[in-house]
């Protein structure tokens, strides 16, 4: 099978895995997911993925009743059955089923909903166009909630003027991208907004700080206002399937250029680690 779906145990086309409609992710949003790439049949970066999703889990005070191994294992049932080695993974939790109530549900049991399906990555030429929205999101964007119609407005704006990302602005400061991380190269040093409540640590994000430690290059957690942001030697677009890509264009504007040769180190260290995943 080329696009897999799986609910609870059962496995099959994913257009014939059922949710029961009073899944609390269908009304509340309630729960949270994490993605990945798979690669070579595993899956690229799962410890740190599951780490984020164990820890967003924790944050919005959801027991899950399954191990790490046995979370490993129910995706692994999932690959052998997938015609391919490589592709997109996604799970996801809710709170459980129950009628309609803002209350937690007394003794419901979370809900696990995973899919897998043909994907790549995104290419090392591809430049992206943004356009700066304001971000009007709450406090929860380190938690990795299903709660993303703010992200889909916002990117939709995006697409609605020919730009293929977005850049949130709160209160004068670049956070992050609809669906990305965004990050700078100032001056030869790598610089990426602090792992706080306004942006999702991303799993690509911290491959680019750990490969930039790898190669000697200064990294610096510090939020870039967007005067500074605009102006940077490079923007870097990234996330689970775009592991470093430059941006070239900000609300009409040409912005980066001025660092080519330390961002193709960069660019090319991520992507070369990718290629090792499943070996």
């Amino acid at each position: 099978m080329k696009q897999i779906g799986y609910y609870n145990g059962e496995i099959g086309p994913i257009e014939d895995v059922k949710v029961p409609m009073l899944d609390r992710a269908l009304y509340f949003a309630d729960g949270c997911y994490d993605a990945s790439m798979l690669k070579n049949g595993a899956v690229h970066n799962e410890d740190a993925h599951f780490d984020r999703f164990w820890n967003s889990a924790r944050l919005l005070k959801i027991d899950l009743p399954f191990t790490r191994e046995e979370l490993h294992n129910e995706i692994q049932r999932m690959v052998d059955v997938y015609d391919g080695d490589d592709g997109f993974i996604y799970w996801q939790v809710s709170r459980g089923t129950a009628l309609r109530n803002h209350a937690f549900p007394k003794g419901a049991k979370p809900n696990l909903m995973m899919m897998l399906v043909e994907s790549g990555t995104t290419s090392t030429s591809k430049e992206y166009k943004c356009i700066t929205v304001e971000d009007k999101r709450f406090r929860f964007c380190n938690i990795k909630t299903l709660n993303l119609l703010p992200n889909c407005i916002a990117y939709q704006q995006g697409l609605d003027v020919d730009a293929n990302e977005i850049i949130f602005v709160r209160d004068g400061y670049v956070t992050e991208m609809a669906h990305s991380n965004v990050s700078f190269l100032v001056d030869g040093t790598f610089v990426y907004h602090p792992f706080d409540d306004k942006i999702l640590p991303g799993i690509s994000m911290k491959n680019i700080i750990a490969e930039c430690k790898k190669l000697g290059i200064p990294t610096e957690a510090r939020a870039l206002s967007q005067v500074e942001a605009m102006n940077a030697d490079e923007l870097i677009c990234s996330s689970s399937s775009t592991f470093a890509c430059r941006i070239t264009e900000v609300d009409g504007i040409p912005v980066g250029g001025k660092d080519p040769e330390l961002f193709k180190r960069i660019q090319d260290a991520v992507y070369a680690e990718y290629e090792t995943c499943g070996k």
